[in-house]
């Protein structure tokens, strides 16, 4: 088995590819490599695409990727399992507002807006732990349960059009959506190589799922 770790240059990847590589070698899921080559992406088994920074610009250097995003996209048409991570997760949307108008995948319906808490004096952005919400099942998240911490950073938020592509939220002056999920395509607005237990259970998990 083998797990592609897209590296567009939207990023510091280490942390990331130290969580998958120790999780991989735990759960016995084979290997795990950081690559930008479309020929790498079309022979692993799943993908994860990571993500920093502003929506126009992640969207932008993927497509400067003479290649990628297509090979990335005939993976998950062929059915192989795909997890987003932050603006990776974000880029799943139909649109980004953030800066301009900019087109995402299409791959789960909705838009990513700016986070306006209700109270208006809680900060933007959202940064630093804040607990689960498990709105539906799904098997990335066995052994996760509301409550569970995970740790985010970021000024806008995924609004799904169709509440059944939320898979969890959490609470910050108001829900913000903190996982997505549709068939074999999973997103994590929070960071999970950077959410201790949580985190590396959801990696396991994405790392054994067979959609």
């Amino acid at each position: 088995m083998l797990t592609a770790l897209i590296d567009y240059e939207s990023g510091n990847l280490h942390s990331a590819e130290k969580a998958f590589q120790r999780m991989a070698a735990e759960t016995g899921a084979g290997q795990v490599i950081v690559t930008d080559r479309p020929e790498d992406v079309a022979r692993a088994d799943r993908i994860v695409l990571p993500g920093d920074g502003a929506y126009p610009a992640c969207r932008a250097a993927l497509d400067a990727q003479t290649g990628l995003f297509e090979a990335i996209s005939e993976s998950v048409e062929a059915g192989k399992p795909f997890l987003g991570i932050c603006v990776g997760m974000q880029m799943l949307s139909t649109w980004g507002r953030e800066y301009r108008n900019t087109e995402g995948f299409g791959w789960i319906a909705g838009e990513v807006v700016r986070i306006e808490p209700a109270d208006p004096r809680m900060k933007v952005p959202h940064m630093g732990w804040n607990d689960l919400v498990i709105d539906r099942p799904h098997p990335v998240l066995d052994g996760i349960r509301t409550g569970d911490h995970a740790y985010f950073v970021h000024s806008y938020h995924f609004r799904v059009t169709h509440p059944e592509d939320r898979l969890a939220h959490v609470d910050y002056g108001g829900d913000i959506t903190a996982i997505v999920g549709r068939e074999n395509i999973v997103g994590t607005q929070f960071h999970p190589e950077k959410s201790q237990a949580t985190g590396l259970r959801l990696i396991a998990n994405f790392l054994g799922w067979r959609p």
